[in-house]
């Protein structure tokens, strides 16, 4: 039987094989192998065969993926993956609860006054008491 974090590397897996879509390598005249590499991911892999690659080149980015879970890749690995290399469905923000913002230059006294914890809201209230008696 499996365990949780296999059953988890697994799940990462899949997600990476489908974002990744068909794995077609191509020939290297300059290495003498067949490749085959992803944008989404820093993995790459070069075999004797296209077969090889098609076959070994999942075992290398579940391998990656396991690291990544462990927390175990350098920084500079981490900013080169593009892809979301297994985002779990439902995770992250709710759709529409991020309130919509727009940057405004103010002098920097009233910016650090409006930081101050509390003023913002009472400053809607008093913005929507003057709309409602139209000042």
């Amino acid at each position: 039987m499996a365990s949780k974090k296999e059953k988890e590397i697994e799940l990462h897996l899949q997600l990476a094989l489908k974002e990744i879509g068909e794995i077609k390598p191509w020939f290297s005249k300059e290495f003498n192998a067949w490749i085959f590499s992803h944008n989404f991911y820093p993995v790459e892999y070069a075999g004797d065969t296209e077969e090889e690659v098609i076959q070994n080149y999942p075992l290398y980015i579940k391998e990656f993926i396991k690291h990544r879970l462990q927390d175990r890749l350098s920084p500079l690995m981490e900013n080169k993956t593009k892809g979301r290399g297994g985002k779990r469905e439902g995770s992250g923000r709710p759709r529409g609860s991020k309130e919509e913002k727009i940057r405004v230059y103010l002098p920097k006294d009233i910016a650090n006054l409006l930081k101050e914890p509390g003023v913002l809201t009472y400053l809607r209230g008093l913005i929507q008491a003057c709309h409602h008696t139209h000042i």
